[in-house]
């Protein structure tokens, strides 16, 4: 189930989110540098060969155009700046989250299930991270029984065994029982 949490932050992952965003809009200043600028040259040039007598006009147009180009292409830059912020949002947003739940799940704390906003991209991530800590819960219950089983067997066999042996099963026991705790501590579904 997914949350509903109002984005106020948009750069969460800044490295990848600002390095990202920078290098598409540098792609697209110099591809519209490229393109542009010389094909709106090209054309006022050739009015100008075409129509030698209003060369002076087209000398301003061609002052205006470039002024507006400039203004169109730092607009266009600053555009597709703000589009990357919030594109990359949706994907650093949860790689954010899913960090966060692995470091908490690292120091014991299995905080439910990890889940991402309705508008956030990898949401088969989510579902693949949940599957995984389920499988991995479900083994260290089968564990945590096989080793409460373990102990009580070795408890069991105490009985018939010489004194000095004891001792040993009884460290024995007592190191099964902490392992047990800690994996019940540890990883059982809340």
């Amino acid at each position: 189930m997914t949350q509903k949490v109002k984005r106020l932050i948009y750069i969460v992952e800044p490295k990848f989110q600002l390095k990202f965003s920078l290098m598409i809009c540098f792609v697209v200043f110099i591809s519209i540098a490229l393109f542009f600028h010389p094909l709106i040259n090209g054309v006022l040039e050739n009015l100008s060969i075409k129509f030698p007598q209003a060369s002076a006009e087209i000398e301003v147009l061609k002052h205006h155009a470039v002024k507006l180009l400039i203004l169109w292409e730092i607009a266009f830059v600053l555009i597709t700046f703000i589009t990357c912020i919030v594109m990359t949002h949706r994907i650093a947003g949860p790689v954010y989250k899913m960090k966060r739940y692995l470091a908490n799940m690292r120091n014991g704390i299995i905080d439910g299930k990890l889940s991402f906003r309705d508008g956030d991209y990898l949401h088969d991530l989510a579902n693949e991270v949940n599957l995984t800590v389920a499988s991995v819960q479900e083994r260290f219950q089968q564990d945590s029984v096989y080793l409460n089983e373990a102990s009580s067997y070795l408890k069991n066999l105490k009985v018939s065994i010489p004194d000095d042996k004891k001792v040993v099963i009884d460290e024995i026991v007592k190191k099964l029982e902490e392992i047990e705790d800690s994996l019940t501590e540890n990883f059982s579904e809340e």
